[in-house]
């Protein structure tokens, strides 16, 4: 009689006694439920030798070592029984099948026995249970040891929704045992439950390494459940274990050998999806993972194409910080694994298999993964940036990397990642997230020069005639025909130059519909320059006025002039405008930066800029006031009707311009946050 015997005989007496036994039934719990993945992944590999004999038999050398098959003839009978299935009709014989089906009865119930005996026993897995245990019995002493399609599914299928199966049974049990295990815990080490340890202490350093690794990334899983870690003792082997998600298949187990001359780390996965088998297989690979061959752990044919996949990774280490370092790695990369088939299928609509496989892997290089982006919308972000774009850029079935190319819809669709991440650290707003995924696709789309071409040139004409209006004011022109009546000529041309610009786009908004909301921000612009070429025009008719004025006053200047206040007030006015056209040119300069290249501060300078241009109209309307109140006193005491006039025309324009302005800001500020057309080449 072994102890766990011992023990046992004493539990009906004192149920309380029941909990020593706990700790080691549930060590063999675990070694029994890696025996039967392992059973299970023998019987999946025959059904697929049998099916495909030219193909040559799975090594599971490494499987079968991992699940401590300790004797040399069991080990040999596992490795060898695959290659011995044939097909028969539509049944798969195994001349071994009854001795499995005896080691899956055996290992079932030693699985089982911590979670169905004693008072704590669940009764619903325990008659689950009871009906395999039965079935494995008759299967044990079943005269032809054959399995047709609906057998093996019995035995193997692992998708809940297709009815119970001892593959199903088995997964269910493993998440119970892990249930008990926190249960079980002696100590937290970093989050990990912790228990029977080895006595020299050094197994909580190496499960610190893990959990710092595991828990440097596990925010980013939000609130999506899962990364439960377990940490016990087997002899000479440290094992930790995992349960990722909550995919019932989806877990992984560390065993750390620290008998042998340098540590050595034996990671054991298991996962219901080929992709995302891989994908782990190339993560682990950056942290040293030795993997067995990828058709070792592929069962193609069963279970609908979601077999269950199990794997073997190997990491030898030079010494504990070596050690440390590996385990660390490991444990950081296990949080990219939740959800992960989720995020790939969300991403097909807009790249390839090969594209949605990158887009993953730069959501871990960049440390954002995609839960955060699923949380806020997943493909639904980008369905709606995409729509936001018109319909003269996306037409109905167009598909992301059709339109940017490969490499650029990876590149945009990898940033969304990054952004819906970094959201979620400052806590915004989901409608947000929308609005940066928005404005990316705009810039992604028209970001580099032609966009903002025509708007910044066109801006570039309304700052030229603001300076030369505010000189001419600043240098007292207004007294001065010749220099007065030269700038309005050059007002002149640049004027027809924006109307070129205006003439342009509206030619293209003609041919595509995806212009017209440029071509209406550029008319708005040209409301800008109209206003300034026809301050500049009165302000050289009212140039040639004071000229008259002075010849027929007999030369006296202060006839011929305005006074102080006016010049003052007129100047402040044209100053403000041309401000107001610097800040237009910043806002733009910074709206064409806006998604895909921007600093952290572009947005918040973009709106600055903007909100600048409101101060100045609003100043703008009170410096015309001012200008009035001061053209109508100085030319009330000369009598200069024409100089009231005209004084009063000029800053009317100076204002107009502003209005002008303000408006061409309001819309801006809409354009920036909607697609900017660029020009043909």
């Amino acid at each position: 009689m072994d102890k766990q015997d011992a023990v046992a005989s004493l539990e009906s007496g004192s149920p309380s006694l029941g909990s020593l036994l706990q700790p080691s039934r549930l060590r063999a719990a675990l070694k029994a439920n890696d025996r039967l993945k392992l059973y299970l992944t023998v019987l999946q590999a025959a059904a697929a030798h049998a099916r495909a004999p030219q193909q040559a038999s799975l090594d599971l050398t490494r499987e079968i070592a991992a699940a401590d098959i300790g004797q040399r003839e069991d080990a040999d009978w596992l490795h060898d029984l695959p290659a011995s299935a044939s097909l028969h009709g539509g049944s798969v014989q195994v001349p071994d099948l009854p001795r499995l089906a005896e080691r899956l009865r055996d290992d079932l119930a030693m699985m089982a026995r911590p979670l169905i005996e004693g008072p704590a026993a669940d009764a619903a897995l325990a008659q689950r249970v009871a009906h395999w245990l039965e079935h494995l019995h008759h299967l044990h002493g079943q005269h032809e040891p054959r399995l047709d399609d609906k057998a093996l599914a019995a035995l193997t299928q692992g998708q809940h929704g297709h009815g119970d199966s001892l593959h199903l049974t088995v997964m269910d049990l493993h998440k119970a045992l892990n249930r008990l295990a926190a249960q079980l815990a002696s100590d937290n080490i970093d989050g990990a439950h912790a228990w029977q340890l080895a006595a020299d202490g050094s197994d909580p350093p190496r499960i610190e390494a893990f959990m710092r690794g595991l828990n440097r990334t596990r925010p980013l899983k939000g609130e999506h459940p899962g990364l439960d870690t377990a940490a016990t003792r087997d002899g000479g082997k440290l094992l930790i274990q995992n349960d990722i998600g909550t995919n019932d298949a989806h877990v992984l187990v560390i065993q750390v050998d620290t008998d042998l001359p340098a540590p050595v780390i034996t990671l054991t996965y298991s996962d219901l999806h080929r992709q995302r088998f891989i994908f782990f297989q190339q993560l682990l690979a950056e942290v040293g993972a030795r993997w067995t061959e990828a058709g070792a752990r592929t069962t193609a044919g069963l279970n609908e194409g979601a077999a269950y996949q199990v794997g073997t990774a190997r990491f030898e280490a030079k010494d504990e910080a070596a050690l440390a370092q590996q385990l660390e790695g490991i444990g950081e990369r296990i949080v990219f694994l939740i959800d992960w088939n989720r995020a790939r299928k969300r991403l097909l609509p807009f790249v390839d298999k090969a594209g949605a496989l990158a887009v993953l892997a730069g959501g871990v290089q960049q440390r954002c993964g995609h839960m955060a982006w699923l949380v806020a919308g997943g493909d639904r972000l980008v369905w709606s940036a995409m729509a936001a774009q018109g319909t003269g850029m996306f037409r109905l079935g167009d598909r992301l990397d059709e339109v940017l190319g490969a490499d650029a819809a990876c590149d945009f669709l990898i940033e969304v990642l990054a952004l819906a991440w970094r959201a979620a650290q400052h806590q915004q707003p989901v409608a947000l997230v929308a609005d940066e995924t928005r404005a990316l696709l705009t810039r992604r789309l028209h970001g580099r020069r032609g966009e903002f071409e025509l708007l910044e040139e066109h801006a570039g004409l309304c700052h030229a005639l603001a300076q030369g209006l505010r000189d001419a004011l600043a240098h007292g022109n207004e007294r001065d025909a010749p220099a007065c009546a030269s700038l309005a000529a050059r007002a002149k041309t640049w004027e027809r130059q924006a109307d070129h610009l205006v003439m342009r786009a509206r030619t293209r908004a003609e041919r595509q519909p995806q212009w017209q909301p440029l071509a209406r921000l550029i008319e708005r612009s040209d409301d800008v320059a109209d206003a300034l070429e026809e301050a500049c025009f009165v302000l050289s008719l009212n140039a040639d006025h004071f000229s008259e004025a002075r010849k027929e006053d007999g030369h006296h200047e202060h006839h011929a002039h305005w006074g102080a206040a006016v010049r003052e007030t007129l100047g402040a006015l044209a100053h403000t405008v041309l401000t107001a056209t610097q800040d237009h040119v910043k806002a733009l300069a910074v709206a064409r930066t806006l998604g895909e290249a921007s600093e952290a501060g572009d947005p918040e300078e973009f709106l600055a800029a903007s909100w600048r241009v409101l101060q100045a109209e609003r100043q703008c309307d009170e410096l015309l006031r001012s200008a009035r109140r001061a053209l109508a006193h100085d030319c009330r005491k000369r009598g200069d009707a024409v100089a009231l006039t005209l004084g009063n025309e000029l800053a009317a324009a100076l204002e107009l311009a502003s209005d002008a302005l303000l408006a061409l800001s309001y819309g801006l500020r809409e354009r920036a946050f909607h697609r900017i057309e660029a020009a043909a080449p």
